[in-house]
């Protein structure tokens, strides 16, 4: 697979949005690049897949970084090719809690944001504007490319040298949550602005403002202003993935799709090899390397080095709370099922008293008129819960579970958008299992490992592992979720590769 005429051989486990892009920017430094994806496309949880005209966004449906100086701006115009065609999502999100029919719209406008709180939310501007002041400390922090959390000395030396005197107002609430903030500021008793963060938190960390790391928190709930922001891409996520592939190939790497690396070879503490198997022919063979970058969860990782697994590391991750699952459901519809002035993001909490999750909230994304994502009169709704994973793996209860979830999706939906059987043309959903079908995540968990105190920064998982030349990079590393953190945990491992060599 290899010819030999690169600075050395690595493979890349996993072609998502991670592993596409640290496998593109090894080629473009002259590595010889292999990436092996057990799925039929690439993108992972950033892929799409067509039905009848129809094209639906898998997963991740707005991404992040766009902006000049944002992640993808960086990374895309280091590879010398363009971004896609995106437009910004304003609001970012229309969120809409029990009982009400005025959504809290999250304005991209910094200044109709903040009229938009004092309106919902009276009182609570001590809590926003100190998640502001963090937000604008760590965003600058994290511009430096700081590496956490530092495994060794020049790890340590990109941290400190990103460490600057407007940094040090976050120090004091490095272990604190976002609950605790909501105490700091008066703002503990004010259930429908922590129901908000909640369901916003929940979103983006997996876990509610009770649980969620108050720096994280400040960056994920202030990334939708200007002048950064969430973006639509026109056409499906699916071009992001497109350009990254296109780049790859351009500069000598390789993309295999439907082959699965079953095994990790480690030999005196260093990965020496792969072991990859063929899933049309059913060929495996041994593939030696120099690095391996896994764009796996940390629990897949463990699973493919099998013995070799550090029993510290191998203990931790036994050890990490339960992450979720989701279900989504994917509409093909006709236009007139769309209410006018519909946003492109929206969230609906049906149940104040249940827990966050289980289908009593869903996130949804609808498509754009000539954004590529459905025929002309046409339009796609998708909408995505948040579940325990582990409850789909009982075969028996599988059909009638998934089917009482499409009910229950498509009553909640019909509250908001004209779903009949003249309006609905196309109905699928997806559950852990068919996440795990096609991507390999272990239970068919999305999203991380919840960012927590324990789990982000500075505590979380590192991209370089314990093992020499293997690396970790996607949604269970620093800084995590989402298509823009994914991206940045592969940039940090291509520097670190290219350091060492």
């Amino acid at each position: 697979m290899f010819n030999g005429k690169g600075k050395s051989r690595v493979v890349v486990v996993g072609a998502g949005i991670g592993g596409l892009t640290a496998g593109a920017l090894l080629a473009n430094k002259g590595y010889e690049v292999l990436i092996l994806d057990q799925a039929l496309v690439p993108g992972g949880c950033a892929s799409t897949f067509k039905r009848k005209g129809f094209t639906f966004d898998v997963g991740a449906t707005q991404v992040a970084g766009l902006e000049p100086g944002g992640i993808h701006h960086r990374i895309f115009s280091e590879l010398e090719i363009d971004l896609p065609e995106a437009t910004p999502c304003d609001p970012a999100c229309a969120v809409y809690l029990p009982g009400e029919t005025n959504p809290i719209s999250v304005w991209r406008d910094p200044k109709k944001w903040q009229e938009e709180r004092l309106r919902q939310f009276p009182g609570s501007e001590p809590f926003w504007n100190l998640l502001s002041t963090l937000f604008k400390a760590s965003w600058r922090f994290q511009a430096r490319d700081p590496v956490l959390p530092p495994r060794n000395w020049w790890d340590l030396l990109q941290l400190t040298t990103a460490v600057r005197p407007d940094t040090l107002v976050t120090v004091p609430y490095t272990l604190s949550t976002v609950g605790d903030a909501l105490r700091f500021t008066g703002q503990g008793k004010n259930q429908r602005l922590r129901t908000f963060l909640d369901l916003q938190l929940k979103l983006y960390s997996q876990v509610n403002a009770e649980e969620t790391a108050l720096l994280y928190a400040a960056t994920a709930l202030s990334v939708s202003q200007e002048p950064q922001g969430l973006y639509h891409i026109e056409g499906s996520m699916q071009v992001l993935s497109d350009r990254l592939v296109e780049s790859l190939e351009r500069d000598g790497g390789k993309l295999l799709m439907r082959h699965t690396v079953e095994h990790i070879k480690v030999e005196n503490n260093q990965v020496s090899a792969v072991t990859i198997r063929n899933q049309k022919t059913g060929e495996s063979w041994t593939e030696s390397v120099d690095h391996v970058v896994a764009n796996v969860t940390v629990q897949n990782l463990v699973q493919l080095l099998g013995e070799k697994a550090p029993k510290g590391y191998k203990k931790r991750v036994e050890k990490l709370p339960a992450s979720s699952g989701a279900f989504v459901i994917y509409l093909g519809v006709d236009e007139s099922a769309i209410p006018p002035e519909c946003p492109p993001h929206l969230q609906f909490l049906y149940d104040a008293n249940g827990p966050i999750g289980e289908n009593n909230s869903l996130f949804v994304s609808v498509s754009r008129p000539n954004d590529g994502r459905a025929p002309q009169g046409k339009a796609t709704i998708i909408a995505s819960s948040f579940v325990d994973a582990d409850k789909w793996w009982d075969i028996e209860k599988y059909d009638d579970l998934k089917q009482q979830f499409t009910q229950e999706a498509l009553t909640k939906l019909s509250e908001f958008f004209y779903l009949k059987p003249e309006t609905i043309i196309h109905v699928e959903a997806a559950t852990p299992r068919t996440f795990y079908t096609f991507t390999g995540r272990d239970k068919g968990i999305v999203g991380g490992i919840g960012q927590r105190v324990p789990t982000f920064g500075p505590f979380g998982f590192a991209n370089r592992t314990p093992i020499n030349n293997l690396w970790l990079v996607g949604d269970s590393t620093h800084p995590g979720e989402g298509t823009a953190g994914v991206s940045y945990s592969a940039l940090t491992v291509v520097r670190q590769i290219a350091v060492n060599s």
